[in-house]
């Protein structure tokens, strides 16, 4: 195992969601009679212990399921981190059983991935998605740049974890079915914090924040993270609960070798495990010689392996089988032990009778009226649990967000759902950037380089101001300031403006002729309507020059008029439903622009365009077809001029053709693609492997050699998401015997 995958799982140690799955499918509710009294004064009051570990926490389960085997009482529980969420699922009532069915159904990939379904995500955030932006947002505020302070925030864990509670609300630990207590660490005075009470789920989630893998847990005023760096075994904890007997399972991670520590990475990652190892043999030199402590042979797991949870498992069983003498001394008689576990797994009716009143506390920027419209939760109405938590993700979408959590208030005479959503401590102000490839192996190379600065909620009604800039084959320096007219945003206004400077290449057949450079500068206002998380329609008017020129080639192909004005009315639809605009699995999206050039508006030319596209995915297994068709021409008699017709080739469209290789007045185009999922992801969306079956039509081309006629193509590849975008190598074929070779990074099609 290598040094960064030893850093990454140190990383990731809190267990991001094995975790949060594990917790409870069951959740019970307190009990009336304390279970702590479940056994007899005569017998010794035992505890189990269980440590952090990551992934490596599976082996947890093994372990309860041989005590269980052996009627091994157990009347408190602690744990930290990975093992405060297996433990806190014990002792609310989750059966052995019901924790094995739950490892067979967690990937890495379900528990990295903290944004709402993409078709769930506002418009104007999916709408991103088809820019060349890679990394994280770069916060700008009044004290500098600023970044996330975890590369994942919590919000899909706790999701997960109220998905699968079903007893909801605030607890003193001692009176769950099993007596519990968790533990974390105190990010600023740097002590250990023993939770005795309080929300299972904040708690769970305070517990395994893994510093720089998940942001920090605010709670009480505190700053929380993984309790690993001061008590990854708290036995202390247990003996504070009257624990007679000790049953310690210990799953952390060794210290790497001498040799494998020939990085920084590898250096960085060792620190931290010292920190943990270094607390851990405090807890194991108070144990006692009746304690027993279990420590399971997880070899070459990792605290990442989350996809290898079921392998994980029977390890702890192993281990815990082979002091099988020493563990059954503990053992109780059936009818008692069947007696306690009854009375540890009370079944409860969630609560779900509807709130009065949908309250956001703590908002200095964000409208609450706009945050409450994101959600299907009302006042009034019966709260459905899967709901709310696809509310809480939706919040989160949003991006105005770093955190999302909610609590139900009981007041005198009402029901409160308090929603408390983080602002981000790094905005309201954004830079991002982009960064675009593509070569065809044979001299066209081209680059886009993108920088973005988004000012945000510049007023009650959520107001944006952007600005982009972009050097490269196309440069362009654009602004919009977007200004929604209602709370919901559901109306809005966008003055916008834009100066660009972009390169057309004109071929005749197969030979490169001359490239001519646009420059234009346009300014216009846009009126809209979003459909809720569907789509867009914008209606506007736009004017301003475009100055056109030869940059290579014979003076006789230069064009006729280098200042031409620029008016028109436009339309844009904009509808979106896939789940991802990389790799699309499933769903649809759709557009179309008409453009109305006019005299009237200071337009050179009087004509109409317009063009419209379409794409539906449908996947089985790992198994994707993705069918995508676009069109345009001119509306009414008059011709499109030469400066804004269409130009197509290129990988997937019309993949064999050289990039922009076609250039005329109509198109057509139909593809066909498959492709199948080679490798699973994590944060980043896996690797792919397909091919496409394409056909189109160039009508009226602008050289009289060009390609006409209907025209096939088809192409082979293989993808792959990448810190900086999709990667794609690939190779085309089309009508003719023409054939290249590709290479895009970044979102090019």
């Amino acid at each position: 195992m290598n040094i960064q995958s030893r850093l990454c799982n140190i990383v990731v140690a809190g267990g991001l969601a094995f975790a949060a799955l594990l917790v409870a499918p069951g959740l019970q509710a307190q009990t009336k009679e304390s279970p702590a009294a479940a056994g007899t004064s005569k017998r010794p009051k035992i505890c189990l212990v269980l440590s952090g570990g990551g992934a490596r926490g599976a082996a947890h389960v093994g372990v309860i399921k041989v005590l269980e085997e052996l009627r091994v009482p157990i009347h408190c529980i602690t744990g930290t981190s990975m093992g405060a969420l297996v433990g806190a699922g014990y002792a609310t009532g989750t059966s052995v059983p019901e924790m094995l069915d739950i490892l067979k159904e967690i990937t890495s990939e379900l528990l990295f991935k903290e944004n709402p379904p993409r078709e769930e995500m506002p418009v104007r955030r999916k709408q991103d998605d088809y820019r060349l932006f890679f990394g994280p947002e770069i916060g700008i505020t009044s004290n500098g740049l600023g970044l996330p302070k975890g590369v994942v925030t919590g919000v899909q864990l706790e999701t997960v974890l109220r998905r699968l509670a079903k007893a909801k609300g605030y607890y003193q630990f001692d009176k769950l079915p099993i007596p519990f207590r968790a533990v974390a660490t105190d990010l600023v005075t740097g002590k250990a914090v023993v939770f005795r009470d309080g929300e299972l789920a904040n708690v769970m989630r305070a517990s395994m924040s893994v510093p720089g893998a998940v942001a920090p847990a605010e709670f009480g005023g505190m700053m929380l993270v993984d309790g690993m760096l001061t008590n990854n075994l708290p036995v202390e904890a247990a003996r504070a609960m009257g624990a007679d007997i000790i049953i310690a399972v210990n799953v952390g991670t060794p210290l790497l070798k001498r040799e494998a520590l020939t990085s920084i990475l590898g250096v960085t990652g060792q620190m931290l495990s010292i920190l943990t190892e270094q607390n851990v043999q405090v807890s194991l030199a108070s144990l006692k010689p009746t304690d027993i402590l279990i420590s399971p042979e997880l070899g070459d797991f990792s605290t990442s392996d989350f996809d290898h949870l079921t392998k994980i498992s029977p390890t702890g069983e192993a281990a815990a089988r082979k002091l099988t003498d020493r563990l059954a001394q503990l053992a109780v008689s059936e009818k008692e032990y069947a007696e306690l576990r009854r009375r540890q797994q009370v079944a409860v009716v969630p609560d779900l009778h509807p709130v009065d009143e949908i309250r956001f506390d703590n908002l200095s920027r964000v409208n609450p009226l706009t945050a409450q419209a994101v959600m299907d939760t009302q006042p009034r109405q019966p709260i459905d649990q899967q709901v709310l938590d696809r509310d809480m993700r939706r919040l989160y979408g949003t991006g105005d967000f770093e955190h999302v959590n909610y609590r139900f208030l009981e007041e005198p005479g009402r029901r409160v759902l308090a929603v408390d959503a983080i602002e981000k401590t790094w905005g309201p102000d954004y830079l991002r950037f982009g960064l675009g490839l593509s070569s065809d192996f044979s001299g066209d190379a081209y680059f886009n380089l993108l920088a973005s600065y988004r000012k945000t909620w510049l007023n009650s009604l959520g107001a944006e101001w952007r600005t982009d800039l972009q050097v490269g084959r196309t440069s362009r320096l654009a602004t919009e300031f977007y200004q929604p007219l209602d709370a919901e945003d559901v109306f809005f206004v966008a003055p916008n403006a834009a100066l660009e400077r972009r390169s057309t290449t004109i071929y005749n057949g197969e030979n490169r002729l001359a490239r001519y450079d646009f420059l234009s500068a346009i300014a216009g206002v846009d009126v809209g309507l979003n459909f809720r998380r569907y789509g867009q329609i914008r209606l506007g008017v736009q004017t301003g020059k475009l100055e056109p020129s030869i940059d290579t080639g014979p003076q006789s192909l230069a064009p006729p008029d280098n200042n031409i004005g620029v008016g028109r009315y436009r339309m844009r639809l904009f509808v979106d439903r896939l789940d991802s605009a990389k790799f699309p699995r499933s769903g649809w999206s759709g557009g179309m622009n008409i453009y109305e050039s006019t005299s009237a508006l200071g337009a050179t030319d009087n004509y109409t365009k317009w063009d419209a596209d379409g794409l539906v995915a449908y996947s089985v297994g790992n198994h994707t077809f993705n069918f995508a068709a676009k069109a345009g021409g001119a509306l009414g008699d008059n011709r499109l001029p030469y400066y804004d017709r269409f130009q197509w080739g290129g990988f997937m469209q019309l993949s064999g053709f050289k990039t922009g290789q076609l250039y005329g007045e109509t198109l057509s185009y139909g593809r066909a693609m498959y492709y199948h999922r080679i490798m699973q992801g994590t944060i980043l969306e896996g690797a792919y492997g397909g091919f496409s079956l394409e056909a189109g039509q160039v009508g009226v081309p602008l050289m009289p050699d060009s390609p006409g006629g209907l025209l096939t193509a088809g192409s082979i590849f293989i993808a792959a998401d990448s810190p900086l975008g999709p990667a794609y190598l690939g190779y085309g074929r089309a009508t003719g015997g023409m054939s290249t070779f590709y290479f895009y990074l970044g979102k090019q099609f």
